[in-house]
C-alpha cells in the first residue's frame, strides 16, 4: 500500500511533539505540505520542521493556541497564505488533560479549560478549514479521541475523558453534515502511547498497571497512531465516515 499525499497541504494542531510530531513527519514523508502548529513549545516544534526539511520535506510552524477564534483564523490564513490557498487536510491532535484532579475538587476553571482545548478546538478547526475544503470539493477530517472515551480513563480524569466523549459525537455529526461535501470526518482513538503526554500526566508506576491490561503487554508508538491517521487521509479510507479506529493493543476491543 502505497499511501502519497503529494501537493497536499495537512494541517496538524498541537504538532511540536508526541503523536501531532508523528503525523506530521509521516505526512512529509508521504509528500505533503505541512503546518505544524504549537501553542508554547516553540523549539519543539522547529525541530520537527528541520527534520521534516531535512528530508526534503515542506513545514512551517504556526504559534496558535487553537481554543481561541482569533488564533485558529489566524492560522488558517497563515496556512492558506504560504500554501496557495488551499488546505486538504486537518488534524485536530491538540489536547491535553492539564492535570488529574477528582471530581470533588474539579474547579469550574479547570473544567472550561479542558473543554476549551479538547472540544472547542475541534468546532473551531473545522469550521475555519470548511470554506477552503468546500471549495475544493474535496477534504479529510481526522479528530483525535482516546480510549479514556469509552472507559471513563483513570482516577481524576473525568473532565478529559468527557471532553475526548464529546470529539466522538462531533466526528459522527460533523460526517454526516459534511457527507455530500466532498469531505470526510473521522476518528482516532489511541490507548496508552510513548508520548510525553503520559510522561507528565502517568507516573511510571500508573504506566506499569496500565501495561497490564494491554494483551500485546506494551504501550503503544506515536508512529503507530501517525500510520492509522494516514490512512484515513488516503484514497484506501475513501468509504469510510464517522468512525473511529481504537488503537490500544487490545487493551478495548469492540
Amino acid at each position: 500500500m502505497d499511501i502519497r499525499f503529494d501537493d497536499k497541504v495537512a494541517l496538524i494542531t498541537g504538532a511540536s511533539l508526541g503523536i501531532g510530531a508523528a503525523t506530521a513527519i509521516e505526512f512529509a514523508k508521504a509528500g505533503a505540505r505541512v503546518i505544524v502548529n504549537y501553542k508554547s513549545s516553540e523549539k519543539e516544534a522547529l525541530e520537527v520542521v528541520k527534520k521534516i526539511e531535512s528530508t526534503g520535506g515542506s513545514a512551517v510552524a504556526v504559534k496558535a493556541d487553537v481554543s481561541k477564534a482569533d488564533d485558529v483564523k489566524r492560522l488558517v490564513q497563515t496556512t492558506v497564505d504560504t500554501y496557495g490557498s488551499r488546505i486538504d487536510i486537518l488534524v485536530n491532535n491538540a489536547g491535553s488533560l492539564l492535570e488529574r484532579r477528582r471530581i470533588e475538587k474539579m474547579t469550574e476553571d479547570l473544567w472550561d479549560e479542558c473543554m476549551a482545548v479538547n472540544v472547542k478546538s475541534v468546532y473551531l478547526c473545522t469550521q475555519a478549514v470548511l470554506p477552503y475544503m468546500k471549495k475544493q470539493r474535496y477534504g479529510r477530517i481526522i479528530n483525535l479521541s482516546s480510549i479514556a472515551a469509552r472507559n471513563g480513563g483513570g482516577i481524576g480524569v473525568t473532565h478529559y475523558s468527557a471532553s475526548k466523549a464529546a470529539v466522538l459525537t462531533m466526528t459522527k455529526g460533523l460526517a454526516r453534515e459534511l457527507a455530500d461535501t466532498g469531505i470526510t470526518v473521522n476518528a482516532i482513538a489511541p490507548g496508552v502511547i510513548n508520548t510525553p503526554f503520559h510522561d507528565k500526566y502517568s507516573p511510571r508506576e500508573l504506566r506499569e498497571q496500565f501495561k497490564k491490561l494491554i494483551p500485546l503487554a506494551r504501550e503503544g508508538e506515536a508512529e503507530e497512531i501517525a500510520y492509522a491517521i494516514l490512512f484515513l487521509a488516503s484514497d484506501y479510507a475513501n468509504f469510510i465516515l464517522g468512525e473511529t479506529i481504537e488503537i490500544n493493543g487490545g487493551q478495548l476491543m469492540d
